[in-house]
């Protein structure tokens, strides 16, 4: 049988479990690729640390003789970042070896390179582990849901998120403290950002809606908000309003045949499926034309899923080596313009802490009716000094209830604007 040389770029949580699958399930990877899968060169950027489980004769720094190596057939990149990733992945797909990647920044950054240079050399580009850990998702989008129109997709693709947002929701905790807990089971690094302002969700949601929509989408097209401004109060109002917050991936097709991309903290119905995906766990919500709604639901980070999803595309793309030809390339024949944020339409929870006096009322609707924003609901609670209302509207442009929101913080009887929600989803 057939023997494939595979060298890996990055040994981390994920590469090592990406080796340590790769020997304990030789015998069945190997009948299912159709070749002996064999991993000769691993390039680290520290040797001296002890990696087990792995010989240290594999173990390189120079990661240059990995992707530059005539012997070796394919190419894992579990380095992330930017740089050298990017050059590296480049120069292994001009050297006419296939490349499996979970680097979502790169791809959301600057996909439309990598997947230049692998049409050029006729090679393949995977890249499932880039979104949603274990969870297959691209592949539906790339391959299954190829002669169906996709509509809608609305995922919670950050599993640091959605603990915190899980522990404020069900014990209460104040946001700082979930991500303290967070941080310390490892589900949230150290320095939280590319969680908690949404650049993590950011990149995967480009990537989403390029495959969806067959257009190149950047992370630049993506409009971003994270949850550090989700406060108890936030998740009190939602409970009782039997709602829950998630931070949101949406893409979807407008009205206008555009693309609208964004993430950031919205509330759903808890009979929505997406309202019961808990904790660190994964779930992708999708909307085509043809087949309707379809959920996919996992483990969304970690080093073992993430490993899963590289190994199934080094099956892939093995199995192309054998039998000759390559699997899907870029799509985007659509070329669909990105839609303004200010055009999207949606709904805003909107909590207003107002003086309990006559005609407070009249004079926010009118604020509301100037700008044509419909009012669905009203709510008011408190006396006094503590009077606050909480106004739930129907769907109308973006910019037209952003211009309404801070209009309403002008008014004499607005003492402020506590919070302004998103809302998705039917409640």
């Amino acid at each position: 049988m057939k023997t494939l040389k595979v060298g890996m770029l990055g040994c981390g949580t994920v590469g090592s479990q990406v080796a340590r699958l790769m020997v304990a399930n030789k015998a069945d990877l190997t009948s299912r690729a159709g070749a002996e899968l064999e991993l000769v060169k691993v390039a680290v950027r520290d040797t001296s640390v002890k990696r087990e489980g792995i010989s240290s004769n594999l173990i390189t720094e120079d990661a240059q003789s990995v992707v530059n190596d005539p012997s070796i057939d394919l190419i894992i990149e579990v380095m992330g970042g930017i740089s050298p990733a990017k050059e590296l992945i480049l120069t292994a797909l001009k050297n006419g070896k296939s490349v499996v990647t979970a680097n979502k920044a790169l791809l959301a950054k600057d996909g439309a390179a990598l997947y230049e240079a692998a049409s050029n050399a006729n090679v393949d580009l995977y890249y499932e582990a880039a979104v949603a850990g274990a969870i297959p998702i691209l592949r539906p989008l790339r391959e299954s849901l190829v002669g169906d129109q996709v509509l809608r997709i609305m995922g919670i693709v950050n599993g640091t998120t959605n603990y915190i947002l899980t522990k404020m929701d069900e014990s209460g905790t104040a946001f700082s403290d979930a991500l303290k807990q967070a941080q310390d089971l490892g589900f949230a690094e150290a320095d939280p950002t590319a969680d908690v302002e949404g650049f993590d969700a950011a990149d995967k949601a480009a990537i989403l809606a390029g495959l969806a929509f067959h257009s190149r989408v950047t992370d630049k097209d993506v409009y971003r908000e994270g949850i550090t401004k989700i406060t108890a109060a936030d998740v009190k109002v939602a409970k009782a309003m039997d709602m829950v917050i998630k931070l949101l991936a949406i893409t979807e097709l407008t009205s206008e045949g555009e693309i609208s991309v964004r993430v950031h903290p919205a509330l759903i119905s808890r009979n929505h499926p997406l309202a019961s995906v808990r904790e660190s766990f994964n779930a992708v919500f999708v909307q085509a034309k043809s087949a309707g709604e379809m959920m996919f639901y996992g483990r969304g980070a970690g080093g073992e899923p993430t490993a899963s999803a590289v190994l199934g595309d080094l099956v892939a793309i093995a199995r192309h080596k054998v039998l000759g030809g390559i699997g899907p390339k870029e799509s985007d024949y659509a070329s669909l313009k990105i839609s303004a944020i200010g055009q999207t339409k949606t709904r805003y929870l909107i909590r207003l802490n107002v003086a309990d006096k006559p005609g407070v009322l009249e004079s926010i609707a009118h604020v509301f009716a100037s700008h044509g924003v419909s009012i669905q609901t009203v709510r008011q609670s408190g006396i006094g000094d503590k009077a606050e209302l909480i106004v739930m509207t129907h769907s109308s442009t973006e910019l037209a209830l952003a211009t309404t929101v801070k209009e309403l913080g002008k008014l004499p009887v607005v003492t402020d604007v506590a919070s302004v929600l998103r809302v998705e989803g039917n409640i």
